[in-house]
């Protein structure tokens, strides 16, 4: 009976990473439950929790397809200890306990499926985060939450496993042909110029021969958004200490530098205050296209052996056109700023006056997002029953994920226009959104009209930047499990070969149109903009005296007329400033062992095992490799490079031994109590991994020196991943067949978090012509001939005795034109201070997780609610000096969910709140400056009706209250960014045949 339930359980006979310990589960008895609504969804998911060794959370295919959820992180969210980031207000990413993205891993099917997240902005791709938002929640039949760590799992992930799991032909319960088809209208209310209502199509077939020994199945799903969003945004807040100045302001020395400026309620000597670079309103039109494939095939020749082959495929074209408007404040001009009452100090009122340079810019870019995200995976599974008692399973899956741009201009592209109107300006950082002022005056230039409006005949160009940025990541990996079952439990072994190859590129290609001084105003084409009005945009906030004027326009048509008139080509085609590829190749083997029995009339299980993994990492990055550091004058020297691209190539290797253990009791009838052991890992990101160095050459002679003056940073392809022992102890009732409520804590001792270190080391094996043989004899000479010894002297005695002339017979001046001296073999090689990341951090992070859900009777109500608390030890400290860099843990908050579920007859609804509280995403938005994102909470519903038992139709609302998302700096009032979204719906109908 419990069998028949494998898939749709969680556990995983035919395939995956946990597939002979999961074997053994499943053959447990447990209770058969039918799928057929929320609540035996809910049922399903306790199943799990309580029938799984260790601490396990699980949502059912029933659960994924009820929940109102555009992708997967969406519907992980539900989960005790799950959070998520957000992207253009739909779920992303997946933080587990505290730990972000890049420690948590991803599997499919039990295979590790590989990354490929392009940052915004046209940034280099660094992490290996795995995006949920590829993967619709239709195409999905269950996903497993393994939040400790057990020998047969792959490694990756600190904060917890996350195992998808999609249909397969063999668990049909009807021979023959079943098949299903939905389809849903989607309205997003941010929509401004794409369609109102958009599609979304998914279906799925599965045949199953009358033998059941051959089945395909097939499931797909494609969806189309458009969007919008607004908002306002920094890109620098500079944090000093108050000496009684502010930074930019007038020279009182200097009577043309202007009056000197007031300051309000000012910082106190030595208090750490703030001062912003600009201020940017944006609107976003947004368009997405996602598709969603599976085809399984499975084949059993025998009652022994079982074949399973499948190929996965999900692809996302994501444009977007932005424009935003903006002013700049990094000039002499201000005249007032008006504090506030922070430990650091934010000017919440801010004016400034042109004087000199009347007028300035007032910036109006327009930005372009072209990318296409692809993953593709393709594995066999064997399962050969050698006897009763002994199993093997051989699982090999071959898996890519893609990054690219989706037009010749790149990724990401930044049309700079602009108009010269701006006589004064200022913010006002009070409220919760800013209020940007602008004295506005477009007649101080004879090369603007003068009519007192904002219009085309204003603007004109300033600066082009292209973007480019991909990322291409494979996976292959192959892995050979074994059972052998005893009276008593089960012994589990497997060996595991897995190669990960990922290639980032980035570059940047500028033209420059009418410079930054906006030289041509009026140039653009009749009709090449059309007016904007962000007042009217922003609805969830008080605009009142905001300069709201701007425009939207084409990137392609405006850049297109830029390139014939500058004279360049409207392609991304710069040479690479990042070409980089990490390789890694890992072999592991472990060895479990399942135990079950009675310790004093209480039933315990106990699964302990060890793990054993090696990795060879290959770090390659393609760069202009230095030739040598040339000596060309006293204390002047430049790096030569050679003449063609090179690629520079670093290999480290490491080895862990990871145990774990899990044990649970029933203490009392229906009482377990839970204790587990692990230890886990986590890889550094590519960009820490990368071998690419720079190098800045030493300021004098080392050979009259003490200290090392050479300089150079790097990556560091040596770094080791970071270790985590884990600790979990829970307590579960399970007080009725779909009620429990549950309590639990955790430890996780983190070491070899990634910090920045001087190292005193070699970079490319460049060598020091200031300390060799020809500087020691040069030295020598001098010293001979009492000259004073100098870097001057030293210089011109090197090149004298090089070259063959005497050492009076030239100037100075005249030794520093003619001779440059080349370092040689002969001469030892530089030491240099390199900047570069290195494993010198620990942490620990902890918390409790608190969970319970219930249906009361035959009422049809329930109610399901958690809550998790996540304490780290070491924060941020938002009044240290910025000077400082500080390591802080990132991704900490508590978060919870309520759920209120009704199920009765043909009706079936559910509301769900989630929340997350405020929390530490990065200690360097800019330079050693935090970010913080503020509190979030959401609310979503779900309505369906069984129409027949075979046709349901239903309506989902997803952020019906429209919450925004906020983050900010040391203070609240140092705004980075506010996003301003609104509520998605949909009305569906879905029939099964």
């Amino acid at each position: 009976m419990a069998t028949s339930l494998s898939l749709i359980l969680g556990t995983a006979l035919n395939s995956g990473v946990l597939s002979p310990v999961a074997a053994q589960e499943a053959d447990k008895d447990i209770e058969v439950i039918q799928v057929s609504g929320i609540r035996s969804s809910v049922q399903e998911s306790m199943g799990i929790k309580r029938d799984s060794s260790g601490v396990v959370d699980a949502i059912s295919a029933e659960d994924i397809g009820k929940f109102p959820d555009t992708n997967l992180a969406e519907s992980l969210q539900r989960i005790t200890g799950i959070s998520i980031s957000r992207n253009n207000g739909e779920g992303s990413q997946v933080t587990a306990r505290g730990f972000g993205p890049d420690f948590n891993m991803v599997t499919l099917n039990g295979r590790t499926m590989p990354g490929s997240a392009l940052p915004g902005n046209g940034g280099t791709p660094n992490s290996r985060a795995y995006d949920f938002s590829d993967l619709a929640s239709e195409s999905v039949r269950a996903v497993e939450v393994y939040k400790t760590g057990r020998a047969s799992i792959a490694t990756g992930g600190i904060g917890a496993t996350v195992n998808i799991r999609t249909a397969r032909p063999f668990d049909a319960s009807d021979n023959g042909i079943t098949a299903s088809i939905g389809a849903k209208a989607l309205h997003d209310t941010t929509n401004r110029v794409g369609d109102d209502v958009t599609p979304e199509v998914s279906g799925f077939i599965n045949y199953l021969n009358d033998d059941n020994t051959f089945g395909v199945t097939f499931t797909g799903s494609f969806q189309q958004r458009d969007s919008a969003a607004q908002g306002a945004f920094v890109n620098q807040w500079r944090v000093n200490p108050f000496d009684g100045t502010v930074p930019q302001s007038p020279d009182p020395a200097n009577p043309d530098s202007g009056d000197p400026i007031v300051l309000n309620n000012a910082p106190a000597m030595g208090q750490l205050f703030a001062i912003p670079s600009d201020l940017r309103y944006y609107m976003a039109d947004r368009e997405r296209e996602r598709t969603n494939a599976q085809l399984t095939f499975q084949f059993a020749p025998s009652e022994k052996m079982t074949a399973t082959l499948d190929y996965t495929y999900s692809k996302q074209d994501l444009y977007e056109a932005r424009a935003e408007q903006s002013i700049w404040m990094d000039d002499r001009y201000f005249t007032e700023l008006t504090f506030d009452d922070e430990a650091v100090k934010t000017p919440v009122l801010i004016t400034q006056e042109r004087r000199d340079l009347l007028p300035r810019d007032l910036g109006l870019a327009l930005q372009e997002l072209n990318q296409v995200n692809e993953n593709k995976s393709i594995g066999l599974n064997l399962e050969y029953f050698v006897n009763d008692d002994f199993t093997l399973i051989f699982d090999l899956h071959n898996s890519t994920a893609e990054g690219r741009p989706d037009a010749p201009y790149g990724t990401w592209t930044n049309l700079g226009l602009g108009a010269n109107v701006v006589k004064g300006q200022g913010v006002d950082f009070s409220g919760e959104f800013p209020i940007m002022f602008v004295d506005f005056d477009d007649a101080a230039r004879d090369n603007l009209n003068g009519n007192g409006v904002l219009d085309q005949d204003d603007v004109g160009t300033s600066i082009l930047d292209m973007n480019f940025s991909s990322q291409d990541t494979e996976i292959t990996q192959a892995r050979l499990d074994g059972t052998y079952t005893m009276d008593t439990g089960s012994i589990n072994f497997g060996i595991e070969s897995r190669s990960m190859e990922s290639t980032s590129l980035q570059s940047l290609t500028r033209h420059t149109m009418g410079n930054w001084g906006i030289e041509n105003p009026g140039e653009l084409p009749a009709g090449s903009l059309t007016p904007l009005d962000l007042i009217n945009e922003f609805d969830d906030f008080d605009t009142a005296g905001m300069f709201s004027q701007g425009f939207t326009g084409s990137v392609a048509e405006i850049g297109a007329f830029a390139a014939q008139q500058y004279g360049f080509d409207l392609l991304a085609n710069n040479p690479f400033a990042t070409n980089r590829t990490i390789e890694e190749d890992i072999t592991a083997v472990y060895f479990e062992l399942d135990l079950s029995g009675e310790l004093n009339g209480m039933e315990y299980n106990l699964l302990t095992g060890v793990r054993y993994e090696n990795t060879d990492v290959t770090s390659i990055a393609n760069i202009s490799l230095p030739s040598g550091i040339a000596w060309e004058g006293n204390n002047d020297f430049n790096v030569r490079f050679g003449s063609e691209m090179e690629d520079v190539e670093v290999e480290a290797s490491y080895d862990h031994v990871l145990p774990a253990l899990d044990f649970d009791i029933e203490v009392v009838e229906n009482v377990i109590a839970r204790f587990s052991y692990s230890k886990t890992i986590a890889r550094p990101t590519y960009n820490n991994l990368s071998a690419a160095s720079t190098v800045s050459p030493q300021s004098g002679p080392t050979l009259l020196t003490d200290s090392i003056t050479a300089t150079a940073s790097s990556g560091n392809p040596s770094l080791i991943p970071l270790e985590s022992d884990n600790l979990d102890l829970s307590l579960e009732y399970y007080f009725d067949e779909t009620s429990y409520v549950s309590v639990g804590f955790y430890d996780k001792r983190v070491k070899n978090f990634i910090g920045n270190e001087q190292v005193e080391e070699n970079v490319f094996g460049l060598r020091d012509v200031t300390n060799g043989p020809r500087a020691e004899a040069a030295r020598a000479e001098l010293e001979a001939r009492g000259i004073p010894v100098n870097d001057t002297s030293l210089f011109n005695m090197v090149a004298a005795m090089e070259n063959g002339i005497e050492f009076d017979s030239l100037t100075d001046e005249q030794f520093e034109q003619q001779f440059d001296i080349l370092p040689n073999s002969d001469d030892p090689l530089i030491t240099f201070i390199n900047s570069k990341p290195v494993n010198n951090k620990a942490a620990n992070i902890y918390g409790f997780e608190v969970a319970a859900q219930h249906f009361f009777g035959d009422s049809g109500f329930g109610v399901l609610a958690n809550y998790t608390s996540v304490k780290g030890d070491i924060g941020f400290d938002n009044e240290a000096t910025p000077s400082i860099t500080q390591f802080a843990l990132v991704g900490l908050s508590d978060t919870a969910n309520l759920v209120f579920m009704y199920e009765k007859d043909a009706l079936q609804a559910r509301i769900a709140y989630n929340w997350r509280d405020k929390f530490l995403d990065t200690t360097s938005q800019y330079i050693n400056e935090p970010g913080y994102t503020e509190a979030y909470s959401q609310i979503d519903l779900s309505i369906s009706y069984d129409v027949t038992e075979d046709l349901t139709v239903a309506f989902e609302g997803i952020n019906i209250t429209e919450e925004n998302i906020r983050r900010h700096g040391r203070t609240s009032a140092m705004l980075w960014n506010l996003d301003e979204f609104g509520a998605r719906y949909t009305l569906s109908a879905r029939y099964t045949f």
